[in-house]
């Protein structure tokens, strides 16, 4: 009943809103009212204008007839509401249900649906369940669910409203006031406070004789109005003027009201102002012709019978006297009679009669001595309370209503003026005002909303009335059910009682409600620990104290209830969500429980362990059974890490992991006992994953050894690049050792020493493979010297049949040439940088590995007891025995590569000496005659090979080559002095000329401190020096 007037008082409001903007906005060129022309709203009834008239009026030509417009609605409100759907037929359906639970045409957010509690839950569930009941049995009790303050834009649909807010159970009206009535009488009750209190505020008719219609400025924020409001307005009126827009009311009923109630006040009544005089005061002041139709003037009239009725017969105890009041009553209400049948004189008889009523009530004494207190304080209590809360949602922004208007602190001091009539309290207002404000929070979420609230209801808590105000309030009844049975309770109590329902409620799922807003649920607490929390069936709430098991326990009970729900939510879209990305369901699920982990840990558990410090442990145990509930029976049927376990057992471990650390670091953090072993059963992962590892890995040993032969017997030797000037074959068995190293590692499974030996036993053969590919292509030195003549000695005479003869070289082997062939300058130089590539890349292997494995076995020895330390100790698994591992591989591949390195480079010095310029060198130097044959026609060859060579060679390996050619060129030298054969022959004479030679060759070498260290090139020419020296010996 409620929420369907609340919906059609927030159709009425849009219309009115629409209707007046429209009006004023000074489209509208001309006015016919059924008098004359005119250009004033205030005698208009927007209520019953036709909107789909005026905007058409907007469209033709901006000529309004009042009367026509009023004729169109009425014809208008004959038909059922129709919806139009927008689409390209721009079809038009009849809605078959009420207009106050459809809504207007304009969409808006649907009726909220209420959250079925669970059958199993104690007293608390109970207590959810009858807000409903309160709400059909307690009519007109705007402080609960139903109520919903005016708005101009529809209500957002929040996940608060999923549960309505638990009314405050106050007496329920018995004349059916709406709450449209309430709030026009609180805003009459206002200004009449306002009046009897001497403050002057005209009209806004009044106004309008200074200034044209100032409604749109009235509609701003005073951020906007201060740039064009006008000064000679005084700051009462523009305050009461925005008091008017806030409390929703035409500017026509609101002129006819403040012309009635300064009147009133003019005549100034003795006494205090109450509700009946200015009902009473009002009816004698209105008349039918003050209202633009009969149906405005009904409604209104209707509302002060009401008020009336209301008022004098909750303040009344007896039956006649029920019914003499009920009798003056239904007169005033009663049409024909009122305004037809009676005189003037029997009107103001009757309103005089219902006066002396009033006024022996009003002199009735007061119950409890308090200054200013009338009968009417404990006798409507029950109105005074809903008024008041009326006009504390007038403080709420209509165009942002998570916001309080900036007016606020003005706007309350002039309702603080309805305090002596209404029977306010300074505690009272606080714990009103907090509980409207709350109320806003649910409707809009606004987190300051929810801010002010708790300071409002801690300063309830903090403040000590005297024994009269405090009985006075105790007086103040409210009922509630629980357990089938009716309980009473004082307002204040049910005003905590309601919000703690509310908050107990949310607080069972706040995962679902505050992991996007952790500052309300910040709030939230505060707002527990500030009204208690439900502690039993009778409502009885307790403080939240850290000390208290009680309270404890109820925090544990929300931590335990969230995390189930949060989990049942998660398990219960986990297929659909698995399919999109394509993942098994327990993948995704292990992955959405680590996110409500994190959430628990990062933001709710800050805020829970000033009183609840196991909050995190709670969380985590449970997360950590109900996945592992559902992992163990797919445990049981893998047979592989591929398929589905692929995915399953990683994230499953990940989870295991994670749920492990967060515990570990919750116990350290709040220094809690360590109950690891009995929370904690770690899934199986580790016993049935690590023997399917294992075979993985020796299942990779025979494929990446096959693609490492194949990348090498196509092998070309050619560089990848200037830059690259490796063999593309290393890069790709690299890659396929790489590619096998992520795939182990990307696994994120437990491991032990076994799968990293094996691991690196496969990395080493596959290298080692390669590399004695790569020697098994070099041939030795030997077949590169040229052979030694059959006899060489010294003579002054030369055979001319000798100096013809030729030395000539080994014949080779077939094979041997083959490899020669291949064997080019060049491609060493590419077999050499290869050789100093795999140098840096096992390096970096090596690195990644370590990294990889280092950040396996912290988990596990996380995970560890004291007996399974002592077992993995027990097989070497330490950091010696991992050392030891690389230590026998990578280091024996780095050993072998560098001797692979030193090989090469011997063989290239060889092969540019003995080989490539044999004719140049060996065959030519000091061939004949020493001075026509000397060294200095050999070294720009070897300059030029030089030249070449660097720009192949990598920089690292410059030296090593060109102190091999230069380790070479000595021993070429060599040779020519001992085995250069008969056609040389050496005078003593021609010792000196040698000599320069091999120091012009040392030079060569050495380059100016450029090339070589001249130390390593005395070194490597000491031999060649000491034959010379043996040379120059006399015999």
């Amino acid at each position: 009943m409620e929420q369907q007037a609340t919906l059609l008082h927030h159709y009425r409001r849009d219309r009115r809103k629409l209707l007046e903007f429209l009006l004023s906005s000074g489209l509208i060129k001309e006015l016919r009212a059924p008098s004359a022309p005119t250009n004033s709203l205030s005698n208009l009834d927007f209520d019953s204008l036709s909107a789909d008239y005026i905007i058409h009026c907007l469209k033709s030509g901006g000529v309004v007839d009042v009367t026509e417009a009023t004729n169109k609605y009425s014809d208008e409100s004959a038909y059922p509401v129709t919806l139009q759907i927008h689409s390209q037929t721009r079809s038009s359906y009849f809605v078959v249900s009420e207009p106050e639970s459809a809504g207007s045409p304009p969409r808006r957010a649907p009726p909220p649906l209420y959250a079925k509690q669970a059958a199993d839950t104690s007293c608390l569930s109970s207590q959810m369940d009858r807000v409903h009941v309160e709400k059909a049995t307690t009519s007109g009790d705007d402080s609960g669910p139903g109520y919903e303050p005016a708005t101009n834009a529809p209500t957002r649909p929040l996940e608060d409203s999923e549960f309505p807010i638990p009314s405050l159970g106050l007496p329920s009206l018995k004349t059916g006031l709406s709450d449209d009535d309430l709030r026009e009488s609180a805003y009459e009750l206002l200004l009449a406070s306002i009046f009897f209190s001497g403050v002057e505020a005209n009209s806004v008719e009044d106004r309008r004789k200074e200034k044209t219609s100032k409604f749109l400025s009235g509609l701003k924020s005073k951020r906007d109005k201060m740039q064009s409001q006008s000064q000679s307005v005084g700051r009462k009126s523009e305050l009461m003027d925005i008091v008017r827009v806030q409390m929703q009311i035409s500017e026509a009923m609101d002129s006819c009201t403040r012309r009635n109630l300064m009147q009133l006040a003019a005549r100034k009544m003795s006494g205090q102002i109450d509700l009946t005089h200015i009902a009473l005061g009002l009816l004698n002041g209105t008349f039918k012709s003050d209202f633009l139709n009969e149906r405005s003037y009904m409604q209104w009239k209707s509302r002060q019978a009401n008020i009336l009725e209301e008022l004098l017969c909750s303040a009344t105890g007896t039956t006649n006297e029920h019914l003499t009041i009920r009798s003056y009553v239904d007169k005033i209400r009663d049409e024909k009679e009122w305004d037809t049948m009676m005189s003037a004189s029997e009107r103001v008889a009757v309103v005089a009669s219902i006066r002396q009523v009033a006024v022996k009530l009003s002199s009735l004494p007061a119950q409890f001595g308090i200054q200013g207190e009338t009968f009417y304080w404990t006798a409507i209590y029950h109105v005074n309370i809903r008024l008041y809360q009326k006009l504390l949602f007038g403080l709420f922004d209509v165009l942002d209503e998570d916001q309080l208007i900036e007016e606020a602190d003005e706007m309350l001091l002039l309702i603080k003026l309805t305090w002596s009539t209404l029977g306010i309290t300074e505690t009272m207002h606080d714990a009103l005002y907090g509980w409207v404000l709350f109320q806003q929070f649910v409707r809009t979420g606004g987190s300051v909303l929810l801010e002010n609230a708790v300071l409002h209801l801690q300063k309830v808590i903090s403040t000590e009335e005297d024994d009269r105000k405090e009985q006075y309030m105790n007086s103040l009844v409210c009922t509630k059910q629980c357990n089938g049975s009716h309980l009473k309770l004082h307002l204040l109590r049910s005003i905590f009682v309601s919000i703690s329902m509310w908050c107990d409620y949310k607080l069972q799922d706040y995962h679902s409600h505050f992991s996007q807003k952790p500052y309300n649920f910040r709030m939230i607490i505060s707002l527990v620990s500030a009204v208690g929390v439900l502690a039993s069936g009778d409502l009885k709430l307790m403080k939240l104290n850290a000390s208290d098991a009680k309270a404890s326990r109820k925090l544990k009970s929300y931590v335990k209830k969230s995390t189930e729900a949060a989990f049942r939510k998660v398990a219960s879209k986990v297929d659909f969500e698995s399919k999109i990305e394509r993942i098994h369901p327990l993948a995704q699920l292990a992955k959405e429980l680590k996110l409500i982990a994190e959430t628990e840990f990062n933001v709710f558990h800050p805020v829970l362990r000033c009183w609840c410090p196991e909050s995190v442990t709670i969380s985590v145990v449970l997360m950590h059974q109900f996945y592992g509930e559902r992992l163990k029976p797919f445990l049981k049927g893998v047979s592989s890490v591929s398929g589905d376990a692929r995915s399953v057992l990683p994230a499953a471990y990940m989870l295991d992991q994670y749920l492990t650390k967060l515990y570990t670091s919750a116990l350290e953090a709040n220094k809690l006992p360590n109950s690891f072993n009995q929370d904690f059963k770690h899934y199986q992962i580790g016993e049935i994953s690590k023997p399917f590892i294992l075979d993985w890995v020796i299942s990779q040993h025979s494929h990446i050894l096959e693609w490492t032969g194949r990348a090498f017997d196509i092998e070309d030797w050619e560089p990848l690049s200037y830059h690259q000037r490796h063999a593309a074959s290393i890069v790709e068995v690299f890659r396929i050792i790489e590619e096998t190293v992520d795939q182990l590692f990307g696994f994120n499974l437990p491991m032990d020493i076994t799968h990293l030996q094996a691991l690196l036993s496969v990395i080493f053969h596959s290298l080692d493979a390669y590399l004695m590919k790569m020697l098994n292509q070099l041939v030795e030195k030997n077949h590169l010297y040229p052979s030694t003549p059959p006899i060489t000695r010294y003579t002054e005479t030369v055979i001319p049949m000798i100096k013809r003869s030729l030395v000539v070289g080994t014949l080779l082997d077939a094979n041997v040439a083959r490899k020669l062939n291949e064997l080019t300058i060049p491609k060493l130089c590419i077999r050499l940088n290869t050789l100093q590539y795999i140098q840096k890349q096992v390096a970096i292997l090596e690195d990644g590995i370590r990294k990889s494995w280092g950040l396996i076995r912290p988990s596990l020895d996380q995970r560890q007891t004291k007996e399974e330390v002592l077992e993995e100790r027990s097989l070497l698994t330490s950091s010696e025995a991992v050392d030891a591992l690389f230590a026998t591989t990578c280091h024996i591949i780095r050993d072998t590569t560098t001797d692979a390195i030193r090989k090469f480079c011997d063989f290239t010095g060889a092969r540019v000496v003995f080989w490539d310029l044999r004719d140049q060198f060996l065959f030519h130097l000091y061939r004949g005659d020493v001075g026509s044959s000397r060294l200095d026609s050999f070294l720009p060859h070897v300059d030029t090979v030089l030249d070449n060579i660097c720009g192949l060679i990598d920089d690292t390996l410059r030296d090593l080559v060109v102190l091999s050619i230069c380790r070479a060129s000595l021993e070429g030298y060599v040779w020519v002095l001992l085995d250069g054969g008969p056609s040389r022959a050496f005078s003593d004479s021609d010792i000196t000329m040698m000599e320069d030679d091999l120091n012009v060759l040392k030079e060569f070498f050495v380059a100016e401190g450029e090339g070589l260290p001249r130390s390593l090139v005395e070194q490597e020419a000491k031999f060649a020096q000491q034959i010379l020296g043996l040379f120059s010996l006399k015999v």
